[in-house]
């Protein structure tokens, strides 16, 4: 079964907590605080696997959860980290956050590996707090919270030329004649009902791969017929190679297809619509395909047109060798835009306030990814933990923050389910 979108939740390992324990021996009566650290919970990895050829096991795993670390103990005894779950997918999946639109990762070597969702790091035990001022501090805290995350993973096949055309024109025919890929055929309109790809070697020894994608129909780039779920796998290729019945052996006007296939195209997306083209001419056997090719040529005069049958194993081989040299002087481009990726747009904001406070009814609402964290992490009901993370808050500016926006001491503070008095 070809699948090539999958909609996954996510949920990394919470951290393990740290423990709070004071060694007590016999000849050790103030020993000062031996609690171990708690380990780091499982990160979910996605893994380029270049034998996967669709998302059809993701299909079935729709919520995947990574295990928590192992808390600590005493006697300064450490948890320990959970093994990550790695998750093998097809070379050319691209990971979006559903949430915010952005890709985490793009998927396009054999043992690439992303952190998808990263899991939490285990909680410090009290004896890491131990400092010259308080060598005995009775707190720890609780393991960080594992990333959790909804994510689509899309299948977009890694191709260098493209078959793109209405149904019934020749594609796969075209493809299994110069590859050894041997995609099923058949007389009637959407025999393929999954890309296929191809691997075309020639006499000179250059290698390419090429995609025989499944037919466009008029308004495919709003969701009629099968083609619009296939247009996605022909962004990654360096060249279009719109492929036209030149014989019009089911009525079409070839002109009038051309046209179709380039507005559905463009309207889809404008960078997949300006990639380098050719157009090949097939079923030049038949008898009207000579009158439609001067027809189409006067129409469109600026384009490389190749005349082939493929039925008859007729002008493949110049196709081959230009579409090569058309790859050759090809540079690579990237797929998606800088402002399109996550990694970058994080680095770009990360200066900015971590919180946001907004007031309402009698009450403050303090928000903020940093401060829920922080709050999750914390043993609010241990009174030094929760003078802590009064400090903590104090640091990162909210106090400040609170009196600008008009707050007065003795006003109640929301954060996440629990209230808060805002005092000095």
């Amino acid at each position: 079964m070809f699948v090539d979108e999958v909609i996954v939740k996510l949920y990394a390992g919470n951290g393990g907590d740290g423990c709070t324990s004071f060694r007590r021996e016999k000849c050790e009566p103030m020993g000062g605080p031996d609690g171990g650290n708690g380990g780091r919970g499982a990160s979910i990895i996605f893994v380029g696997d270049r034998n996967l050829k669709t998302l059809v096991d993701l299909r079935y795993h729709k919520i995947i959860k990574g295990d928590k670390g192992i808390n600590g103990k005493g006697s300064n005894k450490y948890g320990a980290n959970r093994e990550d779950i790695r998750i093998n997918v097809p070379l050319g999946t691209t990971v979006v956050d559903e949430d915010t639109g952005l890709v985490v990762a793009d998927i396009v070597n054999d043992k690439q590996e992303v952190v998808v969702a990263k899991g939490g790091r285990g909680g410090r035990g009290n004896r890491a707090f131990a400092t010259h001022d308080d060598p005995a501090p009775g707190f720890s805290e609780k393991g960080e919270p594992g990333e959790e995350r909804i994510v689509k993973c899309e299948l977009k096949l890694i191709a260098e030329v493209g078959l793109i055309g209405l149904p019934s024109v020749g594609k796969s025919t075209i493809l299994g004649m110069i590859s050894g890929c041997h995609p099923k055929v058949a007389a009637y309109h959407f025999t393929t009902l999954s890309p296929n790809i191809g691997v075309v070697k020639l006499k000179d020894e250059r290698v390419f791969t090429m995609a025989d994608l499944p037919g466009l129909i008029e308004g495919a780039s709003e969701g009629v017929g099968l083609g619009h779920k296939f247009l996605k796998h022909a962004s990654r290729t360096k060249i279009l190679a719109h492929v036209i019945d030149m014989g019009a052996s089911e009525g079409r006007d070839p002109i009038e297809d051309y046209k179709i296939i380039c507005d559905e195209i463009r309207k889809y997306d404008e960078k997949l619509y300006k990639k380098q083209g050719v157009i090949i001419a097939n079923k030049m056997d038949l008898p009207n395909a000579k009158e439609n090719l001067e027809k189409f040529k006067k129409t469109y005069p600026e384009l490389e047109v190749f005349e082939i049958s493929a039925a008859l194993n007729e002008g493949l081989e110049s196709l081959l060798k230009r579409l090569a040299d058309i790859l050759d002087e090809t540079p690579d481009n990237a797929l998606y835009e800088a402002d399109e990726l996550e990694g970058h747009v994080l680095y770009k904001f990360k200066e900015e306030i971590p919180f946001n406070i907004t007031k309402v009814d009698d009450h403050w609402v303090l928000k903020g990814e940093a401060i829920e964290k922080l709050f999750k992490m914390t043993r609010i009901e241990n009174e030094e933990a929760a003078m802590r993370f009064a400090r903590k808050l104090r640091g990162m500016g909210v106090d400040e923050e609170l009196e600008r926006l008009g707050a007065k001491r003795g006003d109640e503070v929301e954060i996440m389910d629990y209230i808060f008095v805002f005092k000095e």
